[in-house]
């Protein structure tokens, strides 16, 4: 069954810009500026969307002097994969359940 925090990331990753997010954050540990080059979002727009995805467990910061870099929390996506696999394999075998109807 699906926890809230599970919930949660879903709700979170349904923005295609934070989900765009997280895919860059998975090839590489990027800072705002990176962050702002890649998506061609407006600075203040990605902060806002950094706090979300920070408040969700999905992304850490990493200060480095006068930058703070953000990361991926691999852990926090493998929760709500598992999850997904989970519906994944009941529907292969519901396949073969098919209620009756009245």
């Amino acid at each position: 069954m699906m926890t809230s925090v599970d919930a949660d990331v879903v709700r979170v990753l349904g923005d295609p810009l934070r989900m765009r997010v997280v895919t860059l954050l998975s090839r590489e540990t990027l800072c705002m500026s990176h962050l702002v080059e890649e998506t061609g979002a407006r600075q203040t727009n990605l902060s806002n969307h950094m706090k979300v995805l920070r408040e969700a467990g999905l992304v850490d910061t990493e200060p480095c002097g006068r930058f703070t870099y953000f990361k991926l929390r691999p852990e926090a996506l493998a929760s709500v994969s598992a999850h997904f696999a989970e519906l994944a394999e009941s529907a292969r075998t519901a396949v073969r359940n098919k209620r009756a109807c009245p």
